[in-house]
């Protein structure tokens, strides 16, 4: 199988180092040159636009950031529809709207070709381990067909069922780890009120039966949401006000979770919302109840 990789981003280019080391043939497309030049000692190819890599392509994998990204990926002048031969096929690794995704395979199959979500969770060093979770949605044989090459980075790799599932099972990942970034940051802040030291506090819930990978994350950071504001922040919100529209959509009325991702974003804003009080908005702002 040929595969194409657009999105070489931190989390992105190990994905497709995986690839290239499993010995497929890899064509490799990018908005900036640098991003090329980890792979310079590598046999992957690299494309003038992503409707060449596409034509080089049987499996072409998408991992930018939102959904304006992947449209405009797939479907501009010199986008993937336009060079992918009938029978392709584009596994979206982008946390977009479910919806972004039903109606872009739509636009592929007047192609003859064929589309699935496949958003991942993990991080680069994951990425880079093997040690990826893909959320797959679309129909079995397609997902069957991209799997080894879903393997060469992932583990586990999930089907979730029809078109679109995997983004919503990703926005829901998103969500709940958002949730639990303030309930880390507001239980350390707690403890200093009560006059506890922060890093021996850190070391015994990383421990025991509170630890989370959210916590670990708050207490690498110091104990704060203040790296998160700068760096995860506008993802996060992203995904939020994503997996917020999509609830809302479905009629479904979270009354934890959301509120509670609702208070992290808060606190990336420096307030100080009362979680039981706060949701998210659609827009991805904090409405008080």
């Amino acid at each position: 199988m040929r595969v194409g990789f657009i999105g070489l981003g931190s989390q992105g280019a190990p994905m497709a180092r995986r690839i290239v080391d499993a010995g497929y043939e890899t064509t490799l497309w990018a908005r900036r040159p640098a991003t090329l030049a980890p792979f310079a000692d590598t046999p992957a190819g690299r494309a003038a636009s992503p409707a060449d890599l596409a034509e080089a392509s049987d499996l072409v994998c998408v991992c930018v950031v939102d959904d304006a990204d992947v449209e405009e990926i797939l479907t501009g002048g010199h986008g993937i529809l336009a060079g992918l031969r009938r029978g392709g096929v584009v596994a979206v690794h982008s946390t977009v709207h479910p919806d972004t995704c039903r109606r872009l395979a739509d636009r592929a199959r007047t192609h003859g070709a064929a589309l699935i979500d496949a958003p991942v969770s993990g991080g680069g060093p994951a990425a880079a381990e093997g040690r990826l979770v893909v959320m797959a949605g679309g129909e079995p044989g397609t997902v069957a067909y991209c799997r080894p090459v879903f393997e060469t980075y992932a583990d586990p790799v999930v089907h979730m069922g029809p078109l679109g599932t995997g983004q919503s099972a990703k926005l829901l990942n998103n969500v709940l780890f958002t949730a639990n970034l303030a309930t880390a940051a507001d239980t350390l802040a707690l403890g200093r009120d009560l006059a506890i030291d922060p890093v021996a506090l850190a070391r015994v819930l990383t421990h025991g039966s509170a630890a989370s990978f959210a916590l670990n994350r708050v207490a690498a950071a110091g104990g704060t949401l203040d790296r998160f504001a700068a760096h995860a922040g506008p993802l996060l919100r992203k995904d939020v006000r994503l997996a917020t529209r999509v609830a809302e959509g479905a009629g479904a009325n979270p009354d934890i979770v959301l509120p509670t991702a609702g208070a992290a974003l808060a606190l990336m804003n420096g307030q100080r919302p009362d979680p039981a009080e706060s949701a998210p908005a659609g827009d991805g702002t904090v409405r008080q109840g």
